[in-house]
């Protein structure tokens, strides 16, 4: 029998999107559960949601807690699956990758998309481009050079790996940072796959639209980079 694929969706006003990216993923994924937690999106997303859950798809609608990471949080506490993974729920483009990550974890614990291996990219705006990398750079400096993208944060692992290393999940998306680099010192095996990451279907992200929030959240990026460098295990 196949192992059970759970798949992490975090959702807020994504009534554009989150069509496209359940159907490429049921398309791609065999024996798939999907486990999309959403925080009370104002413009109908829920109530698209609705419309696809059945006994493999769960949907969650927060309406007193928001955030990136603790959404995470709560999706994974409801998984079932053997392998445990995270798409963001504007780039359903990306769900073909995931046959390819499904074989690649019969020899890894975490395979993560990457922008920066051989045969990565990123074609987003300069700004944004340029927020992505510099995030990184400083990740290799303070943390690992081994691994190469901390911030695309779309991955497959085996949920075993949460008896070595489970994610602290407070802020925003910099808790993945903090829980690769978790899994770095454990000696877990990860193992990055290239991709393109084109530019959003809405042509910007909602959570940092302009040069103040980068340096906003940036701010905060920098902070856990820096205290993931020196907590303890």
């Amino acid at each position: 029998m196949e192992k059970k694929i759970s798949i992490i969706l975090s959702t807020y006003n994504e009534a554009v999107s989150i069509e496209k990216t359940i159907i490429n993923l049921r398309k791609e994924i065999n024996n798939l559960e999907l486990v999309i937690v959403d925080d009370n999106s104002p413009d109908g997303t829920f109530d698209i949601l609705k419309k696809y859950e059945n006994e493999n798809t769960k949907i969650i609608c927060r309406t007193k807690s928001r955030g990136l990471a603790s959404a995470f949080l709560c999706g994974m506490l409801n998984t079932t699956g053997k392998y445990i993974g995270w798409l963001d729920s504007n780039m359903g483009e990306l769900a073909f990758h995931f046959p390819k990550m499904i074989d690649e974890l019969d020899n890894n614990d975490i395979i993560l998309l990457s922008r920066y291996v051989e045969g990565g990219s990123d074609k987003r705006n300069q700004t944004r481009v340029l927020s992505s990398e510099l995030i990184n750079f400083i990740c290799n400096i303070f943390l690992t050079n081994k691994i190469k993208d901390f911030t695309s944060s779309i991955f497959l692992m085996r949920k075993e790996v949460l008896n070595s290393a489970v994610p602290i999940c407070y802020g925003h998306g910099e808790f993945f940072i903090e829980f690769l680099f978790k899994c770095y010192k454990k000696k877990i095996k990860i193992k990055e796959i290239p991709y393109t990451q084109l530019n959003d279907l809405e042509g910007n992200s909602k959570t940092a639209p302009n040069i103040i929030k980068f340096i906003y959240l940036g701010y905060f990026y920098f902070l856990r980079i820096i205290k993931a460098r020196f907590r303890g295990d």
